[in-house]
């Protein structure tokens, strides 16, 4: 949060000036077009209207505006337009201007974008509630349908909040990094900022795993030396046949990021000496205006000559574009050290376009096919369809846009040749036709083949889609359907229909009240929602509709309820001698709740730690002593003890920061032991099972609760259940089992929930 602080010093002053010529020369630099005095205008509008209010890091909030500004127009290409916005972004939320001071010195459309980056207020954010910044991502998502702006210039905004989040809280820097990682990443991939993707993606493992990315980062850092011998080997030999074929380019080799890196790790269940593709060797061809296609495929086929391609492994998008306008030719070969290497080809436009996206791409637009600009608009069409939901539900939604940013591009052929990119089964195919056709939707052919409507699509097929009038939206067709388009429409017509059954059943109810002489008003329907533990009155209305409730059991109740009420007044209006009132089931005196405290022997404290809380060790995780944890409270379910990096944790903070709590693990004398998970790879060797638990029972004394072990073809791997005393404990035991011989990995195992 900003705050303000101490006046301006001469220095600062000379040095905003210093960080607005760095601007200026940022946005020559990358061509950026417009009325630069519009620019030097909104400059001092942002430094007249943030004053001398400062950051948490003591530095003037103002160089946070002229950064994300420099970051607009140098690292994505932006014009003058999109610089003053991000000059200004934080003003109308910040600041005394308003919308409509904005509006007046600059424009409509900035102040369209400066709407769109501005958050809510005037929302109290409840339990069980929607997110409140699910609800802004809403707003932006909103914003962004009708202008792309608005998230590029969040985006850059989001960089350099990510760039300089060593100076917030610890519980501020899960919750950003958290969201980042949920959120903004995805979108900059999805909009083709690979460079900036890469960046969020690395900052925030930064934080939510400090100790993994230090050890990446200095593994990488001994290993640059051998590294890049390998790569200049590799290279060698490509670079005299390119040369020989007269072909112009520049190639280099590229480290993987930490991020991709460790989730690599972890998906193989291996540390950073067992990853060997941890880098890529990218071939950019400067083509001079020839045919890009024609000698990306020429490179191609060059380096296949020179080793041998997995034929697997080959990924086309050049032919094929992907719908952020990615094109490159993807594949890997076999080195003469035995070891596999990514290769990347594309032209130089190509490489610009995967670096920087949309704004490399506007940059080409008029001198290259517009296949980018079509799929992006696709993809944007698609977003705005989702947008049509008149569903308030901001969490659902957020769901749904995150299935279009992960949802894989599948191509595949219409029954009259043509190519369309389609989701990823056939009701998905379905709905990407248009929504009537997915309502109605039986069936689909492939190849000639009736096939289901789950049947997963695979690029190639050939489809036709089977339609009947009769057919509707069913509620397990969310269980197969996978993109954002399609689970948002199919929710919307199955609360629509809920909605008609509930006006339906609620007519019915009145009028059958009426003939007993009854209205159905608020405290009736309170009441019978209570009686037949329903949520809502909706609920209520939908089963009196479908029968599930029957009209005699509501008019047993009222009846009873009667005289209920006269006996609950009446033992109400009578005293204890002490002049209290008799307390009936289930009332607690708050003064009873404030005064009890934590059970001694409590292992977990949250918040205060002079309040009792109860809590429950989340089962995804399995949190032990010694690991980094906090608390979420649940809703049905207490509160909830989660580590830092539980595979859930990144969706809980993204989403729920609100009703996340500081935890951590108190200091105790007693031994107590804790449910932890292991899984192990290595060959199948004779006894290597008895040696595993011969250490975990007899060396270690350490209680199994379960074992299993499955073995393919001379490997095996298993999964073993343990109860330890804590993290120290743990690690000794995954220590002493890494050593046995035959072992290839043994790593601690999550249960994603």
């Amino acid at each position: 949060m900003a705050q303000e602080n101490k006046p301006i010093t001469q220095q600062e002053r000379k040095e905003i000036l210093t960080a607005y010529r760095r601007l200026l020369r940022s946005g020559k630099r990358s061509g950026a077009k417009g009325d630069m005095k519009l620019v030097r205008k909104a400059f001092d509008v942002a430094v007249e209207a943030h004053g001398n209010v400062r950051r948490k890091s003591d530095e003037l909030y103002i160089f946070h505006p002229i950064e994300v500004a420099r970051i607009v127009a140098s690292e994505i290409g932006l014009g003058a337009k999109s610089i003053v916005c991000a000059l200004l972004h934080d003003t109308v939320e910040d600041t005394e201007l308003s919308l409509e001071d904005i509006r007046k010195l600059f424009g409509e459309k900035v102040e369209q974008i400066i709407d769109g980056l501005t958050k809510i207020s005037g929302i109290t954010v409840n339990e069980g509630s929607e997110s409140l910044q699910a609800e802004n991502f809403r707003k932006m998502i909103l914003t962004m349908s009708s202008d792309i702006r608005v998230i590029l210039i969040k985006l850059a905004d989001r960089l350099h909040n990510m760039r300089t989040l060593e100076h917030m809280r610890r519980d501020k820097q899960l919750k950003i990094a958290s969201e980042t990682l949920f959120l903004y990443a995805p979108l900059a991939h999805r909009l083709g900022l690979y460079s900036i993707k890469t960046e969020l993606e690395d900052l925030s493992f930064k934080y939510i795993e400090p100790d993994l990315y230090d050890q990446i980062v200095q593994g990488l850092a001994d290993s640059q030396r051998k590294r890049t011998r390998f790569i200049n080997k590799f290279s060698l030999p490509i670079i005299l046949k390119l040369n020989d074929a007269g072909m112009k380019f520049d190639i280099k080799g590229r480290p993987k990021s930490v991020f991709s890196i460790a989730q690599k790790m972890k998906r193989q269940n291996v540390d950073l000496s067992n990853i060997y593709d941890i880098f890529a060797v990218r071939v950019i061809i400067d083509n001079e205006d020839r045919n890009e296609k024609a000698e990306c495929w020429k490179a191609y086929s060059i380096i296949s000559d020179t080793y041998r391609p997995n034929p697997d492994r080959l990924r086309d998008w050049v032919s094929n574009p992907k719908s952020n306008g990615y094109e490159s030719l993807h594949t890997t070969v076999m080195s003469h050290e035995g070891k596999w290497v990514e290769v990347q080809i594309r032209t130089e436009r190509m490489d610009d376009i995967a670096e920087k996206g949309l704004a490399a791409h506007w940059k080409y637009k008029d001198n290259t096919a517009t296949h980018e600009e079509s799929t992006l608009d696709d993809w944007l069409k698609r977003i705005r369809e989702v947008l049509d939901s008149p569903d308030p539900d901001a969490l659902e939604f957020i769901d749904d846009f995150k299935l279009s940013l992960f949802a894989e591009e599948i191509f595949v052929y219409t029954p009259k040749g043509d190519l369309k990119t389609a989701g990823a089964t056939a009701l998905d195919f379905a709905f990407d036709i248009h929504t009537e056709v997915g309502f109605h939707c039986i069936g689909a052919k492939v190849a000639g083949k009736l096939v289901p409507l789950s049947y997963q699509l695979k690029s190639g097929d050939q489809m036709e889609v089977m339609t009947s009038p009769k057919q509707r939206p069913k509620k397990d067709w969310l269980n197969f359907v996978e993109t954002g388009k399609a689970k948002a429409k199919i929710r919307q017509a199955l609360k629509e229909d809920v909605r008609a059954d509930a006006a339906e059943g609620k007519l019915i109810l009145e009028r059958k009240l009426k003939v007993i002489k009854k209205t159905l008003d608020r405290e009736l329907v309170d009441s019978l929602l209570k009686e037949f533990k329903l949520q809502t009155s909706q609920d209520l209305y939908v089963k009196v509709a479908h029968k599930s409730i029957d009209f005699k059991d509501i008019r047993n109740f009222i009846e009873g309820s009667t005289a209920a009420t006269r006996m609950y007044r009446y033992i109400r209006s009578r005293v204890l001698p002490n002049g209290e009132k008799v307390p009936l089931d289930g009332e607690v005196k708050n003064e009873q709740v404030k005064k009890e405290v934590p059970k001694k022997g409590d292992l977990i404290v949250i918040g205060d730690a002079s309040q009792k809380v109860d809590y429950k060790l989340a089962p995804c995780c399995n949190p032990i002593p010694g690991d980094k944890v906090f608390g979420f409270v649940s809703i049905n379910d207490g509160i909830k003890i989660h580590r830092t990096n539980c595979p859930n944790a990144i969706n809980i903070r993204a989403n729920y920061a609100y009703r996340i709590i500081d935890a951590q693990w108190a200091q105790k004398d007693e031994h107590k032991s804790f449910e932890s998970n292991i899984a192990i790879q290595g060959i199948d060797d004779k006894g290597v099972v008895n040696t595993i638990t011969r250490i975990i029972s007899n060396d270690l004394n350490v209680n199994m609760k379960s074992l299993s072990f499955d073995a393919t073809d001379g490997t095996f791997e298993g999964h073993i259940r343990v109860m330890v005393e804590g993290i120290n404990h743990l690690n000794n035991l995954i220590d002493r089992l890494g050593k046995v011989e035959g072992i290839v990995s043994i790593n601690r195992e999550d249960l994603v929930s």
